[in-house]
C-alpha cells in the first residue's frame, strides 16, 4: 500500500527509508533497531520517549539493554541514563530503568522492584532509578550510610537539570507536558491504586479520582505556586499526611465552590491519608492543561469507557471519527456547535480545539510572536469555549464526566446541561431553556444512542414529532404520508433525527450525525429518509467500517451530513411535488486505524512491513520562567486512517459545489 499524504497542521511529514518488518517497533532511542513487538518493549519504548520528551535528557545520554556486571552475571538494564560528557561504562550511570509488562507484580521476587535495586547497588554513581510496568511505578533514590546501601521511595525521578528538591516541590514552570501514553500509565496507576488500596470498586474509585484531578487543574489554573504536591516525607509520616491532606482539601473546596453543580457543598475526597498522597505525587509532575490533546484524550477516554459505558446504547464516538466530522464541517469562533447528546463529550472536545487552534493560528500571523498570540488569545478562546459550545445528556454522570474532560481541555464546561434532548424543552432547566436552541444552531455534530433494547414509549414526547406519528406509503404517488396515529414506540435515533434538524438554523444549520445503517438502507423505514429529504439537503454520507466501533460494541453505522432547508424551500418543493436534485458527497472510511480487538493498525508496503514517517514537533519549554518553543524530529509508523483524507475531499467538493 502507498504511503498516503497525511498532513497534520503545525508539522512537517516526510516519508523515510525505514521499513519496519513485521512484529517488530522502531527503537525510539537510536531510530534504526528493529525490536521485537512485546508488551514489555511497548512499556519501554513509551518510557524512554517520557525520558527525552518530558525529562529533557537527550537520546545521547540513553542506552538501551546496557550489559551490567553483577559477579559472573552479565543482565541487560533496560535504559540506563548517563551524565552528558560521560562514556558509557557501569561507575558513571546515573539513573536506571528497569520496564517490565503488565503481568509482572512489583512484588515479583525475579523483576520486581528488587531486581532494579540489585543494578542500582551495582553501580556506584546511579543516584536514582526507575521501576514500571505501566501500571505500577516506582521511583527510588540510592542512599549510602556507613558503607550501607538503602533505597528510599520518592514521588518521580528528577528532570535533567534539576534537583531532588524542585521535583519533590515543583515550580509550575517545572511542570511537565504528557507525552505519548505517559498519563494513560499515570491515570491508571491511580485508578488501580485507589481500587487496590481504598477497598472501592472501580467506578467508584474513577469519581475518587476525578476529584484529584480537578484540583490538580484548578490549582494550575489559578494559583500562584504549586499546592498540588506530597513530598516523600510526607507520604510516610503521619504529620506529613495532615498537611498534604489540608493543602489538596483547600483546593478541593475551591473546586466545589467554582462548580457547584459537578461537587456538593458537603461532598469531600473519601481517600485515606495514605492513598491521597500517594496519587497526588503521581500526577505532580504533569501539566495537565499544556498537555497535548490527544494524550489528555487517549489517557481520559480509557478511564472513563471502563467506568461509565451503560446499557442505554452508549458507545464513544473514536476520536478519528470525531475530527473527520468536525473537519468537514470546519467551525468558527461565532458559530453555535451543539451535541443533543454528548456522552463525555467527545464531539464537543474536538470541535472546541479546532477553533481554539484557529484562533491562536490567527492571532500568531497577526502578532508573529508566539508568546504575545497567547495572551492575546486567552480572551477569545475564554468567550467562544463558554458561550459557544453547548452539550446536552440524559445521564448525569455522563454529564460529570463530560464537564470534567471539558475542563481538563479548554473550560467549556460552563455549556454542559443535564437534560432529556427528546423532550419538550418546557422541562428543561430554566438556564438552558433561556438559550432558546430550537432553530438557533450552527453546527450540531452527534452519536445519539441507538438501538429497539431502549424504546421511546412515553406518548407526550412520540407525538410531539412527526417520526413518533405512523407513517402509510402511497403506491401511485410514490409517496409516504403521515397520519393522525402516534406509534406504541420508536428507537431513540429515529427521533434525534428529527430534534437534531429542528436544532439547526433553517437555511445555514449543518449537522453531522452517527447513525445505524438500516435507517439508510431498511425498506421499512423509508417514511424516515422521506422526512430527512423534505426537510434537509443531504450534503454527505460516508460509510464506516464494521470496525469503527470495536472492541466496544459490533454495529454497521454511516456518518449523515445535513443542511436544514428553509420553510419556504420545503413549501416551494412540495407545492411542485418534486424534490430538486442536487449532488451528494459519498465515502467509505474503510481504514480507521485500528481492528476489532482495537489494535492499531499502520500503513504496510506490499510486503506487510509497516512504513515509517518523520515528523517536527513543537515542544514547549520554560527557561528563566518563561515559555520557549522548540522543534524536535521524531519518527514514527504511519496509522491506517482515512478519515482525515474524506474530510479533506469534502471540503475541496464542498468549494467546487459554491
Amino acid at each position: 500500500m502507498a504511503l498516503r499524504d497525511l498532513k497534520a497542521e503545525g508539522s512537517v511529514i516526510k516519508p523515510v527509508a525505514v521499513i519496519v518488518q513485521q512484529g517488530k517497533i522502531l527503537d525510539y532511542i537510536d531510530g534504526t533497531t528493529q525490536r521485537n513487538e512485546t508488551p514489555e518493549e511497548y512499556v519501554r519504548q513509551e518510557i524512554a520517549k517520557s525520558l527525552v520528551r518530558e525529562y529533557s535528557y537527550e537520546k545521547s545520554e540513553i542506552a538501551v539493554e546496557f550489559i551490567l556486571r553483577l559477579g559472573s552475571r552479565k543482565p541487560r538494564a533496560d535504559l540506563v541514563v548517563f551524565d552528558p560528557a560521560d562514556a558509557h561504562v557501569q561507575d558513571r550511570a546515573r539513573l536506571i530503568v528497569e520496564c517490565k509488562s503488565q503481568k509482572v507484580k512489583s512484588t515479583d521476587r525475579k523483576d520486581g522492584v528488587g531486581q532494579l535495586q540489585s543494578y542500582m547497588a551495582a553501580c556506584p554513581n546511579v543516584a536514582y532509578g526507575m521501576w514500571t510496568n505501566g501500571v505500577e511505578r516506582f521511583c527510588y533514590r540510592r542512599v549510602e550510610t556507613a558503607g550501607q546501601i538503602a533505597f528510599e521511595e520518592i514521588p518521580d525521578i528528577p528532570s535533567k537539570g534539576r534537583t531532588e528538591d524542585e521535583t519533590e516541590r515543583p515550580r509550575f514552570d517545572q511542570l511537565k507536558a504528557a507525552s505519548s501514553d505517559a498519563l494513560l500509565f499515570a491515570f491508571r496507576r491511580c485508578h488501580n491504586y485507589i481500587a487496590g488500596n481504598q477497598g472501592l470498586q472501580k467506578p467508584e474509585a474513577f469519581w475518587e479520582l476525578l476529584k484529584l484531578i480537578f484540583c490538580k487543574i484548578h490549582d494550575e489554573r489559578t494559583s500562584d505556586q504549586v499546592a498540588f504536591y506530597a513530598t516523600s516525607k510526607e507520604r510516610h509520616g503521619l504529620n506529613g499526611h495532615i498537611k498534604a491532606r489540608k493543602r489538596i482539601d483547600s483546593l478541593f473546596d475551591e473546586v466545589k465552590a467554582e462548580y457547584p453543580t459537578i461537587f456538593r457543598k458537603n461532598e469531600t475526597i473519601e481517600l485515606t491519608p495514605a492513598v491521597l498522597t500517594y496519587i497526588v505525587s503521581q500526577l505532580q509532575m504533569y501539566s495537565l492543561l499544556e498537555s497535548d490533546i490527544d494524550v489528555k484524550g487517549r489517557a481520559y477516554e480509557e478511564i472513563v469507557g471502563s467506568n461509565l459505558r451503560g446499557d442505554r446504547g452508549e458507545f464513544f464516538t473514536p476520536r478519528n471519527i470525531c475530527q473527520m466530522a468536525v473537519a468537514m464541517l470546519d467551525p468558527s469562533e461565532r458559530q453555535v456547535i451543539l451535541d443533543p447528546a454528548c456522552g463525555t463529550g467527545g464531539f464537543l472536545i474536538t470541535a472546541m480545539n479546532y477553533v481554539i487552534e484557529k484562533i491562536r493560528a490567527a492571532e500568531i500571523s497577526k502578532w508573529g510572536d508566539i508568546e504575545r498570540a497567547e495572551t492575546a488569545s486567552r480572551e477569545r478562546v475564554q468567550r467562544f469555549a463558554r458561550s459557544h459550545i453547548i452539550g446536552l445528556d440524559l445521564n448525569p454522570n455522563l454529564v460529570k464526566a463530560s464537564k470534567m474532560n471539558m475542563v481538563m481541555n479548554n473550560d467549556g464546561a460552563g455549556g454542559l446541561y443535564q437534560a432529556n434532548s427528546l423532550k419538550s424543552p418546557a422541562t428543561w432547566e430554566e438556564e438552558l431553556r433561556a438559550r432558546q436552541l430550537l432553530g438557533k444552531v450552527d453546527l450540531l455534530f452527534t452519536n445519539p444512542p441507538f438501538g429497539s433494547k431502549i424504546p421511546i414509549d412515553e406518548p407526550s414526547v412520540l407525538e410531539d414529532y412527526d417520526l413518533g406519528h405512523n407513517w402509510s406509503y402511497d403506491v401511485d404517488s410514490d409517496r409516504w404520508i403521515m397520519t393522525d396515529a402516534v406509534q406504541k414506540s420508536q428507537p431513540p435515533e429515529i427521533l434525534f433525527i428529527e430534534r437534531c434538524v429542528k436544532f439547526l438554523k433553517p437555511g445555514t444549520g449543518k449537522c453531522a450525525i452517527v447513525l445505524p445503517d438500516g435507517i439508510l438502507g431498511s425498506p421499512g423505514l423509508g417514511y424516515v429518509r422521506e422526512w430527512i429529504l423534505r426537510h434537509t439537503r443531504v450534503l454527505a454520507s460516508i460509510d464506516l467500517h464494521p470496525d469503527t466501533f470495536q472492541p466496544h460494541v459490533s454495529v454497521q453505522t454511516s456518518v449523515l451530513v445535513l443542511q436544514r432547508k428553509t420553510e419556504e424551500e420545503i413549501a416551494v418543493e412540495a407545492a411542485a411535488r418534486r424534490m430538486n436534485d442536487y449532488n451528494v458527497f459519498m465515502a467509505v472510511a474503510n481504514h480507521i486505524g485500528h481492528d476489532k480487538r482495537g489494535n492499531v493498525t499502520y500503513v504496510r508496503d506490499r510486503k506487510g512491513n509497516e512504513i515509517i514517517e518523520e515528523i517536527e514537533e513543537t515542544l514547549k519549554e520554560y527557561e528563566d520562567g518563561r515559555p520557549v518553543y522548540k522543534k524536535q524530529r521524531t519518527r514514527r509508523k504511519v496509522i491506517d486512517d482515512n478519515t482525515l483524507q474524506i474530510a479533506q475531499a469534502f471540503r475541496s467538493w464542498l468549494y467546487e459545489q459554491d
